[in-house]
């Protein structure tokens, strides 16, 4: 993992000093205000957005309420009556249930909405909660900016989102293609294996409009990981949960491929990182199972009538899947 750029007794001290509201990246956006280290810099302008915004050519509204809500009348929801559990319950104690392997958690998660009937600390909403834990965007030695944790977190507990424009497949590829190799990529793929064989893919963009999530970098031996929850609409919440329990001070991170706690490559995956030494970008996780390339979806980068793929520089890309009764 990388260090920050400087010395951080925050936690070394054992205690939690005050955050100033100026030094909120957020701007009172989240319900948790984010820091930046150290206080001499500034990461590059965005947009702060704590939930995904709909991007160009994109006709879906991610804020739009399109699913129906629960006719539940206590103040926690039960899987076996609820209609928004009818896969199981998603939570044990703010934790999410199925964290063990990747057959697991790939079943879909449905959190109560703004429709449902249900109180609103029904067990079934947390990720529509927003920061749970104080979290810091911080200048790494190798990677650029990064995000840490100012807290313990324990395993199963929800982190953050990764939040950003919702685009279409040809606006993701347009982006991706006018890309230079020494830019970096911020757009994630996810694909979601329905029980009927179709796939359903979400492509998501924050570098220009994004929350916290866009300062996540990649490690091959990962502390969080990703799973798409849905409480409004079908447009999926990209939510990072803790795959392990994270100290204070900790560099919070995520494997950019979408494997699940690490499991080892296929071998088309490997295959892929073998290829034109042009397409690959450093990994610097320092992992002891690091692989020594960024992880990228050669499916958005293609380019007719050239000999090499787009670049992905710091490339977010995953491949989930899920079944769906």
């Amino acid at each position: 993992m990388a260090t920050a750029a400087g010395p951080r007794p925050r936690w070394a001290e054992g205690r939690m000093e005050v955050i100033s509201r100026e030094r909120d990246l957020s701007r009172g956006l989240e319900s948790l205000p984010v820091s930046v280290w150290p206080p001499s810099e500034e990461p590059p302008p965005f947009q702060y957005s704590p939930e995904h915004v709909a991007g160009a050519e994109e006709d879906t509204d991610p804020s739009e309420i399109t699913f129906p809500g629960c006719n539940c009348l206590t103040a926690s929801c039960m899987a076996n009556t609820c209609s928004c559990l009818r896969h199981g319950e998603n939570y044990n104690s703010s934790s999410i249930k199925y964290i063990e392997s990747e057959v697991d958690y790939a079943r879909p998660i449905f959190e109560c909405n703004a429709m449902c009937r249900c109180g609103e600390f029904c067990q079934n909403r947390v990720i529509q909660r927003g920061l749970q834990f104080r979290l810091e965007v911080f200048k790494t030695v190798k990677k650029g900016w990064g995000l840490r944790t100012l807290e313990f977190i324990p395993k199963g507990r929800f982190v953050c989102e990764y939040a950003g424009e919702v685009l279409c497949f040809r606006e993701a590829c347009r982006r991706i293609q006018v890309q230079t190799p020494e830019d970096s990529n911020y757009i994630i793929a996810v694909r979601e294996h329905l029980y009927d064989g179709q796939i359903m893919e979400t492509f998501v963009d924050p570098l220009n409009v994004g929350n916290v999530g866009r300062f996540l970098n990649h490690s091959c031996e990962p502390n969080l990981f990703m799973v798409p929850v849905r409480i409004d609409s079908l447009v999926p919440k990209l939510a990072l949960f803790a795959a392990t329990a994270i100290s204070a001070g900790e560099e919070l991170s995520y494997d950019y491929s979408g494997r699940f706690l690490n499991v080892p490559l296929i071998k088309r995956e490997q295959e892929m990182l073998e290829e034109d030494d042009i397409m690959k970008k450093p990994c610097y996780c320092g992992a002891k199972s690091c692989v020594g390339f960024l992880p990228y979806d050669s499916s958005l980068c293609y380019t007719p009538g050239k000999q090499t793929f787009g670049k992905v520089s710091q490339g977010n890309n995953c491949a989930l899947g899920i079944q769906k009764d």
